[in-house]
């Protein structure tokens, strides 16, 4: 067994990149390190939903060297960070401390496994997909003649160049053969035939697929591959397909039952707040498919309504836009706190982030905060 060792700052924040890029955030948004040296060792990671004077509190209290915070702390461009300011105390008092803070909002809301597949999975929904699918990484299809005898190495190369990999398998092509006619011309090196003389050459036409940002590297190993002088091939931009990854959530539970007990489901899957579970629609529907939306998401009900679900569980909802939704004959809405739709996804943050710095051979110490941080701290009777 290895030796495990304890990762440097960059080390876990390279890691919570991997897991949750940050090219999957919205223009908006800021995410990623907002405090904090990337050379510092990190032992113990906390992980909450908001960096709030109670959640910076604990986290140096337990001697935390990182944070890993759902929501921005610094969202807005600012002049100033004097301690003259809550924020502005917070982050003087982080780095007093020692204490880096990492922030994954939208790209986590967009991942796969992200926020939503958390709330998802609390609710005991299954065959997840994306309610907001972002685009499928952007594809190209290459096509080339090649030299039958030739076409085994090619496809090798092209592979071990980035070409090729389809799902979880790799060095996937297609190919047919077929005859190859040129003429070369004066001043070309042909590898067959004679300049001036036609030449006909059966070859094999070999299809692959690559990330388009491989593109350069894969036609740059074509050419150095290939033994023509000018092999011929084609490159095809394939259509945007909808990927894995996006905003929110559908699926089923496993067996349908009435809003009433659904509702009974979500109350008893999510922390207790003084929000409590609202919920709008007849008590005796049929719930089986439900799309949920961790944190607002009173804009997304003309998706919701395109899913065909029963049931839509996301925080934040207000009144008009509720009751406009109801007007349609909509799903049936389940509105929790903002804190507690987005709580769940701590842990499976936590889970994914040790696994991964264990995979690399290091080590840290983790604890998800369940202090509550939800706005609305108690009513009135």
């Amino acid at each position: 067994m290895g030796r495990v060792t304890t990762p440097t700052l960059a080390d876990v924040v390279a890691t919570l990149d991997r897991l949750y890029p940050p090219s999957l955030a919205e223009s908006w948004d800021a995410v990623g390190l907002v405090t904090g040296d990337p050379e510092q060792p990190v032992r113990r990671v906390l992980f909450a939903v908001d960096p709030m004077r109670a959640v910076v509190d604990e986290a140096i209290g337990w001697d935390a060297d990182l944070v890993v915070a759902h929501h921005p702390l610094l969202l807005r461009g600012v002049n100033s960070v004097a301690a003259t300011t809550p924020k502005g105390r917070l982050v003087h008092d982080l780095i007093a401390s020692g204490t880096a803070l990492h922030v994954c909002h939208t790209n986590a809301d967009n991942a796969n496994p992200g926020v939503s597949d958390a709330l998802a999975a609390a609710l005991g929904l299954r065959d997840l997909r994306p309610l907001k699918p972002l685009p499928a990484d952007a594809m190209d299809k290459l096509v080339v003649f090649v030299p039958v005898d030739e076409a085994a190495a090619l496809i090798d190369a092209l592979a071990d160049s980035g070409a090729g990999r389809i799902g979880e398998y790799e060095r996937c092509a297609w190919s047919t053969t077929g005859e190859g006619t040129f003429r070369p011309l004066a001043g070309a090196n042909p590898t067959l035939g004679d300049v001036g003389a036609v030449e006909r050459v059966t070859e094999a036409r070999v299809e692959m697929v690559l990330p388009r940002h491989r593109r350069r590297a894969v036609v740059e190993a074509l050419r150095a591959a290939h033994s023509y002088e000018e092999p011929a091939y084609d490159v095809f931009e394939l259509a945007a397909l909808p990927g894995n990854t996006g905003g929110g959530r559908v699926g089923l539970l496993p067996e349908p039952e009435p809003l009433r007990d659904f509702a009974a489901r979500v109350a008893a899957a999510l922390p207790a707040t003084e929000h409590g579970v609202r919920v709008s629609g007849d008590p005796s529907r049929q719930i089986s498919a439900v799309a949920v939306v961790g944190g607002a998401g009173d804009s997304e009900f003309d998706r919701v309504r395109a899913a065909g679900v029963d049931a839509y569980v996301t925080a934040d909802l207000r009144h008009h836009p509720a009751t406009e939704a109801r007007a349609y004959d909509a799903p049936a809405l389940v509105d929790v706190a903002h804190w507690a739709s987005e709580w769940p996804w701590l842990a499976d943050a936590e889970r994914l982030l040790a696994g991964a710095l264990a995979d690399r051979g290091s080590t840290v110490e983790t604890l998800v905060s369940t202090i509550c941080t939800d706005a609305w701290t108690f009513r009135a009777s």
